[in-house]
């Protein structure tokens, strides 16, 4: 049955008392708050306006994003600004990265990146070096990334996969029928799931991980579906999380997903056989990032 026929999506345009927050505080998010600053880092918590920052932060977990805060592509869904950066890149920033990674002294970090579909290989060889310097710099620290599709090209995702990142991650963020509405044209669902079957097939040891948005206008037999398309390309760990309409130009949010909902998909998700799922209002692809890994790894293992 879809969720439109079964109205377990709740319409309307109010954000229902599960979506409300607290104002972020605690001592440990205002050291990272006032050191990101200082060190003039971007993160993807503060240019996506994520609504977990203090719970990562306060858990000795950021989400960086390298290569830039403006993007090549314009998706309908993203806080992040679109433009041309004209090719430029920083050839200081994997050792600031890094620098910055051992002085906040982080336990788990995810890096992202803008698309630099500007750049021959997408900015592949700029993440790898980051990667490379972290572990160079702080061997300790776990290292998640959430890339781009780097034009689904197997030479430029290898590049990743040899600098040595605990988690491989890439969004196909929601299902197929909605990703021409929703995505840039350059990406597809299609892409996505071969860019994720390449990382499972370049480090078969390493965990593989995806999100999934709701509230787009999706059925649930299409959630069920993407789930199944992600465990077809062997993912060992999903995301589901609401959409929020982060500006009035963004795509409107065409229903709520109620708790219960997001308890659903959590049990459909590990009875399709996924390691580790994080479903919930809030929950966003970097969510509790060093636990699912934990967690993640604890139970392939045992």
């Amino acid at each position: 049955m879809s969720v439109s026929d079964a109205e377990t999506l709740r319409k309307g345009t109010h954000k229902p008392a599960w979506l409300k927050i607290k104002a972020p505080g605690g001592e440990r998010y205002a050291f990272v708050k006032n050191k990101l600053k200082t060190l003039d880092l971007h993160t993807v918590c503060q240019s996506a306006r994520c609504p977990n920052m203090a719970e990562c932060w306060g858990g000795g977990t950021a989400t960086i994003m390298i290569l830039g805060d403006v993007c090549t592509r314009g998706c309908r869904f993203c806080a992040v600004a679109t433009g041309h950066p004209g090719g430029t890149v920083d050839a200081g920033e994997p050792q600031h990265v890094a620098s910055c990674v051992k002085e906040l002294g982080l336990d788990y970090v995810v890096l992202t990146s803008v698309d630099r579909d500007d750049l021959d290989d997408g900015g592949a060889a700029h993440f790898a070096a980051v990667i490379a310097a972290i572990k160079r710099e702080r061997p300790q620290t776990l290292v998640e990334v959430l890339t781009p599709d780097f034009f689904g090209r197997r030479d430029l995702l290898n590049l990743i996969v040899q600098a040595g990142p605990e988690v491989l991650a890439h969004n196909v963020e929601t299902v197929e029928r909605l990703t021409p509405s929703v995505r840039d044209r350059r990406a597809s669902f299609a892409k996505s799931l071969d860019v994720l079957r390449l990382y499972k097939e370049l480090a078969p040891d390493g965990l593989t991980k995806s999100s999934i948005m709701v509230g787009l206008g999706e059925t649930e037999d299409e959630i069920r579906e993407t789930m199944l398309a992600l465990r077809g390309v062997n993912v060992d760990i999903v995301t589901l999380g609401q959409y929020l309409q982060p500006t009035p130009r963004h795509l409107k949010v065409e229903r709520y997903a109620e708790p219960a909902d997001f308890a659903r998909w959590e049990n459909m998700a590990k009875e399709l056989g996924f390691a580790y799922v994080a479903s919930g209002p809030l929950v966003r692809s970097s969510y509790r990032a060093g636990e699912l890994y934990v967690k993640g790894v604890l139970r392939r293992e045992g």
